[in-house]
């Protein structure tokens, strides 16, 4: 759960958003540090071979799908995601390595 602006967002819901786009392989939403916002919802993609996708363009898909608060303040595009021997993904793992 990410507590943003005084609102609970589940990561889940905005993944499933971001899964609809064609470009998107793999993603991750995690809450990251804001000054603003106390947790900035933030997506980490993996995008599929041979597609592309700009930041604006996720945000302009994840408008369409979610309510305001819930579209995420950073995207951040990857070659892939930490994962354990299950194939889970870490996404503390993944939260920690993009804190500054």
């Amino acid at each position: 759960m990410i507590k943003t602006g005084g609102e609970n967002v589940a990561s889940r819901e905005v993944e499933e958003a971001l899964y609809l786009h064609p470009a998107v392989s793999e993603v991750a939403v995690v809450g990251l540090p804001d000054p603003r916002w106390i947790e900035a919802v933030s997506a980490v993609i993996v995008l599929r071979d041979g597609k592309d996708a700009s930041v604006e363009e996720i945000i302009a898909h994840c408008s369409v799908h979610l309510s305001g608060f819930k579209v995420p303040k950073k995207v951040i595009f990857q070659d892939s995601l930490p994962r354990n021997a299950s194939g889970k993904i870490l996404k503390r793992d993944l939260r920690l390595s993009l804190l500054p």
